[in-house]
């Protein structure tokens, strides 16, 4: 079973990653990638690989250790229930930066192999968002943010 969780995780956030790379300025498609619930699908994944090993879990995460967290993750439990969570943030990065990419007015041939990119080695394809994203957007938004001028 935790095989299976764990090969199907991935495949439950295709579709949302499809639209942002494939779909862009489809209508539906901010509509769609600006909900949270978007990270629904592997979070309960995740949930049943952990239900069975709380106590287990809340040790190695309470007070972690290099140790611990070693054996915690060369269980197939952990390292899926890893796997599930790493992808359900990946993808709320990925929607951050799709919405924010549209309000820049960046375009989606730039967009789309980021965040195909950013699906791959995320802490990367964020990191080169962020410097686009300083370059492309004001200086001082914050009032822009409030009176939406």
């Amino acid at each position: 079973m935790t095989g299976f969780l764990f090969e199907i995780t991935f495949w439950l956030t295709v579709p949302f990653w499809g639209l942002m790379v494939f779909a862009p300025t489809w209508a539906w498609t901010p509509r769609i990638v600006s909900s949270p619930l978007i990270a629904a699908p592997p979070l309960v994944v995740y949930t049943a690989l952990v239900a069975g090993h709380l106590p287990e879990l809340w040790a190695t995460m309470s007070s972690p250790e290099l140790g611990e967290l070693r054996e915690f993750l060369g269980t197939s439990w952990g390292a899926s229930a890893v796997w599930a969570q790493v992808l359900a943030w990946d993808l709320l990065i990925g929607a951050w930066m799709y919405r924010e990419s549209r309000r820049l007015g960046l375009n989606p041939l730039l967009m789309g192999p980021l965040l195909v990119f950013t699906i791959i080695l995320s802490p990367f394809g964020f990191a080169v968002f962020l410097l686009i994203r300083a370059r492309c957007d004001t200086p001082d938004r914050a009032t822009t943010v409030v009176t939406r001028q």
